[in-house]
């Protein structure tokens, strides 16, 4: 007898379909990321914003007339990267692509946002935040 059949069979564990965060670990749990989008000639503007996560991707609101909306709209190919309140990126930066959001899913963005930022919850401070932007890491 060899001594392989004299020990038991190792039974690897029976693995889950669990989905696995997509989120850089640098970026979870973070106050603030620094969101970088791209005029037409090609140069990054980063902007830091709030947001909130769930299910391995990132969700921020702000108003429809920004200059933010105004480049997604020429390029939903984003970077993202922490970041301090002021915007000073503190960690290395992400690929990610944007989705505008339908209407009908801002509230689920919404109550992500407000869970984590108690000053989003004073509506009268984001009257003007029209607009649900979804961000999916595109690498980790």
């Amino acid at each position: 007898m060899s001594m392989e059949q004299s020990y038991p069979l190792k039974i690897q564990p029976t693995s889950y379909n669990v989905r696995m965060s997509t989120i850089p670990t640098e970026i979870q749990g973070q106050k603030y990321i620094s969101l970088t989008t791209y005029r037409l000639i090609g140069i990054g503007v980063r902007t830091p914003i709030w947001f909130g996560e769930e299910g391995g991707k990132l969700y921020f609101m702000t108003d429809s007339k920004s200059g933010k909306v105004k480049r997604l709209h020429n390029d939903l190919k984003v970077q993202i990267a922490p970041c301090t309140i002021r915007g000073k990126v503190t960690g290395p930066d992400y690929a990610a692509t944007a989705r505008f959001m339908h209407p009908q899913e801002f509230a689920q963005a919404r109550r992500l946002i407000n869970k984590k930022y108690w000053l989003a919850r004073i509506p009268f401070l984001w009257r003007k935040s029209d607009t649900y932007i979804e961000l999916t890491p595109t690498s980790v």
